[in-house]
C-alpha cells in the first residue's frame, strides 16, 4: 500500500458533469483539488444524448452559469444546433436546448479541467472511502494507493456496480466500453450507507449515410437568431461563428410495434433480468409500445453527434432489446429502412444512495466532509448532475473555510427545487427536472437566472467583481425602464406601460411608435422590462405566495426535539422526521408521507416549546422562535 505524499483539501471521484463542476468550483475557490476518473479519455463524456438543455434542464444550465459554473460556456463553444423550446407558450416554460458536437464538447471541457490551477487530474479506480470517527480521510484505489484529503465529493454516475444489458447478454460496465466500480459500493455499505438500484438506457446510433431523407417527415432547423446559454456571451456576435446543422423528425410504425410485441419476452426489462427502477418520463421504445398500445406511432428524433462524424443519435428509441431485434426495429421506422446500426442501444443498472442520507448542502449526514452529487443521489441527466456538482463544490469549499453553506430555496432557483425534492421527498426512480415541479416557475424563468442568482455566485466567490458590476448596471437599467414606461403618458392619457401590456404590443413596436418618448436600452434589458410589465399581476401574486411560504420556513423546529415523544404524531411521520431532521415546518411539510395533521401536531408542539421558553425567560428578555 502506497500513500500519496500530497494531502489535498478536496478529492472529487468521477469525471462526469457532476465531478467536473465540483472540481472546478473547489479549485477556483482556492482548495487544492484532485479529480480521479476511471478513464481520463472520457472526462465530460456525453454518455447519452448529444445535447444540453431542454424543458427545465435549460433553466438549470443558465442557473449554473449565473452561479459561476462552466457548463453553459462549454455548450456555447461547441453547439451545432440551437432551439428555444415552447415559444408558443408563456415565458415561464420557454426552454433553451442545443445539440453539441459531442467530441468537441468533451474535449473543450477536458481542456478547461486540465488547465485549471489548484486542480490535479489522475486516472484511478477508487475502491474505498477512508474514514475515521465519522469523518472522511481520503480514498483508496485499485492500484493500492491511498490519497489523503480533508474532504471528498463522490460523483460516481452509473459506475457503482454498473451492469449493462443487451437482450440476453449482460456484463459489468459503468457504460459501454468502461470498467464498473464494484468495491466502492461495498465500501459505502460497510460505512453504513443504504444503497438502492436504478436503471437507465440509451438508443442505438446509426450512420447518417444510410438514412433515406426523402422519407423523413420533417427537417428541423436551428433558430435563425440563436440565444446564448452563458451570460458571458453576446448574442449579437455569437451567431457569426456558428455552423448549425439540422435535425430530423420521423416516426415508428405499426410494424415497429409488431416486432417489439413478438420479441418482448427477449427484453431484459420484461424477462425479469433488470431489477433496477427505470425513468418514468423517458421510457424505452418497448415500454412505449406496451404502456401505450393505442398509439399507432411514436415520434423519433434523429440528432447528429457532431460535425466530423456520421453517427446519428436515434432519440426516442432507447432500448435493451437483443442486437438482431434492434436492427429489425430500426428498419421498421420511416426513413430508416436501410439504416446501418453503428452502436446498439443498451440498459445500464447501477447503485445509488437514496438522498434522504444527504443534507441541503449535499454533505452526507453519516460522514462529515463527504459530499454526494449527481446520479449517486438518484437523478438523471447532465444538467441535474452539473447543478449538484457545482453546489457540492461550493459548499465543500465553504465547509473547509468555516463558512455557512449556500442553500437555495425553492423560490430562488430550479436548483433549489431539485435539492429540496431530493432531500425531503427522496426518489424511487431516476429523478428528472420538469417546469411542473416548480410552484413559482413564473419567477424562475430561464431568462432571469442572472438576476436571481449572480449575486449569490459573487458572494460565493465564483463570479468576478467585473461581472457583478455589469449585473448591477443591468438591474438599474431594468428598474429605470419600468419607471419610465409607468410614468410616461401618450396623448390618450394612457401610460406606455399600459400599452406594452397589450398582447400584440412588444417593446420594439412601442419604441417604433413613440421614438421620442422611449430609449432602446439593449435586448436583454428590453426583454426583462417587457416581461415584468406584461405579467405584472401574475408575478405579484407569485411573490405574495413566496412570502406566505417563507413564513413556514421561518417556523424552526428545535434541533433537540425527540419526534417519538411528540403526542399525536403517526409512526410513519416519526420515522421520516427522525431520519431527515427537517429544520423548519416548511421543510417538514414537503416530506413524502407527512400529512397536514402531522404538521398541525408539530405546530402545537413548537408553540408549547415557545411558551415554555417564554415563561422561563422572565420579563424583559428577548424571545426567539425555537
Amino acid at each position: 500500500m502506497y500513500t500519496f505524499p500530497t494531502k489535498y483539501d478536496v478529492i472529487v471521484i468521477g469525471g462526469g458533469h457532476a465531478g467536473c463542476e465540483a472540481a472546478l468550483a473547489t479549485a477556483r475557490l482556492g482548495c487544492s483539488t484532485l479529480l480521479l476518473s476511471i478513464n481520463l479519455d472520457t472526462i465530460a463524456q456525453m454518455s447519452c444524448n448529444p445535447a444540453i438543455g431542454g424543458l427545465a434542464k435549460g433553466h438549470l444550465v443558465r442557473e449554473i452559469d449565473a452561479l459561476g459554473g462552466e457548463m453553459a460556456r462549454i455548450i456555447d463553444r461547441t453547439a451545432i444546433h440551437f432551439r428555444m423550446l415552447n415559444t408558443s407558450k408563456g415565458p415561464a416554460v420557454w426552454a433553451p436546448r442545443a445539440q453539441a458536437d459531442k467530441k468537441a464538447y468533451q474535449f473543450a471541457y477536458k481542456q478547461v479541467i486540465e488547465q485549471q490551477s489548484n486542480l490535479d487530474v489522475k486516472q484511478e479506480l477508487v475502491t474505498g472511502i477512508a474514514t475515521s470517527e465519522s469523518s472522511v480521510e481520503g480514498v483508496i484505489t485499485a492500484n493500492g494507493i491511498t490519497y489523503r484529503s480533508r474532504s471528498v465529493i463522490l460523483c460516481s454516475g452509473t459506475f457503482l456496480k454498473g451492469l449493462i444489458h443487451i437482450g440476453d447478454t449482460s456484463y459489468e460496465s459503468g457504460r459501454a466500453g468502461e470498467f464498473p466500480s464494484v468495491k466502492l459500493s461495498e465500501s459505502l455499505e460497510e460505512i453504513g450507507f443504504k444503497l438502492g438500484r436504478l436503471k437507465t438506457g440509451t438508443p442505438p446510433r446509426i450512420n447518417a449515410k444510410s438514412i433515406d431523407l426523402s422519407r423523413i417527415a420533417e427537417v428541423q432547423h436551428g433558430d435563425r437568431q440563436p440565444f446564448c446559454f452563458s451570460y458571458s456571451n453576446d448574442p449579437a456576435t455569437f451567431s457569426d461563428r456558428l455552423e448549425q446543422i439540422p435535425c430530423y423528425i420521423t416516426f415508428s410504425t405499426e410494424k415497429t410495434a409488431e416486432i417489439i410485441r413478438a420479441n418482448i419476452d427477449r427484453s431484459p426489462l420484461y424477462s425479469g433480468k433488470i431489477k433496477g427502477t427505470g425513468p418514468r418520463y423517458c421510457p424505452s421504445i418497448e415500454d412505449k409500445i406496451v404502456r401505450f398500445p393505442h398509439r399507432k406511432r411514436h415520434q423519433i428524433f434523429l440528432e447528429p453527434e457532431g460535425l466530423n462524424t456520421e453517427e446519428v443519435y436515434v432519440n426516442g428509441c432507447s432500448t435493451s432489446l437483443p442486437y438482431d431485434v434492434q436492427i429489425e426495429v430500426l428498419h421498421s421506422i420511416e426513413g430508416l429502412e436501410n439504416a446501418q446500426m453503428m452502436r446498439p442501444g443498451y440498459a445500464v443498472e447501477y447503485d445509488f444512495a437514496p438522498p434522504d442520507q444527504i443534507d441541503f448542502s449535499l454533505e452526507t449526514r453519516l460522514v462529515e466532509n463527504l459530499f454526494f452529487a449527481g446520479q449517486i443521489n438518484g437523478t438523471s441527466g447532465y444538467e441535474e448532475a452539473g447543478a449538484q456538482g457545482l453546489i457540492a463544490g461550493i459548499n465543500c469549499a465553504r465547509k473547509l473555510s468555516g463558512d455557512k453553506p449556500v442553500v437555495l430555496e425553492r423560490s430562488d432557483a430550479y436548483i433549489g427545487v431539485l435539492i429540496d425534492d431530493l432531500v425531503l421527498k427522496g426518489t424511487r426512480e431516476p429523478y428528472r427536472m420538469f417546469t411542473s415541479r416548480a410552484e413559482h416557475r413564473l419567477l424562475l424563468r430561464q431568462d432571469n437566472a442572472d438576476l436571481r442568482l449572480m449575486e449569490t455566485g459573487h458572494r460565493a466567490g465564483l463570479i468576478s467583481d467585473e461581472k457583478f458590476q455589469l449585473l448591477r448596471a443591468k438591474k438599474e437599467q431594468i428598474a429605470a425602464g419600468i419607471k419610465l414606461l409607468n410614468e410616461t403618458y401618450t396623448s390618450n392619457n394612457t401610460t406606455l406601460a399600459g400599452l406594452l401590456r397589450r398582447p400584440e404590443m412588444t417593446f420594439q413596436k412601442l419604441c417604433e411608435e413613440y421614438p421620442e418618448k422611449t430609449d432602446r436600452p439593449g435586448p436583454e434589458v428590453e426583454r426583462q422590462v417587457e416581461l415584468e410589465l406584461k405579467y405584472e399581476g401574475y408575478i405579484r401574486r407569485q411573490r405574495e405566495n413566496v412570502e406566505k411560504s417563507r413564513r413556514m420556513e421561518h417556523l424552526l423546529i428545535p434541533e433537540s426535539i425527540d419526534f417519538a415523544k411528540v403526542p399525536g404524531l403517526r409512526n410513519e411521520a416519526i420515522e421520516k422526521l427522525t431520519a431527515i431532521k427537517p429544520k423548519s415546518l416548511g421543510q417538514a411539510s414537503r416530506i413524502s408521507g407527512i400529512s397536514p395533521a402531522d404538521i398541525s401536531v408539530l405546530m402545537v408542539q413548537i408553540s408549547r416549546n415557545k411558551r415554555g421558553r417564554s415563561n422561563k425567560a422572565g420579563p424583559g428578555r428577548q424571545q426567539h422562535l425555537p
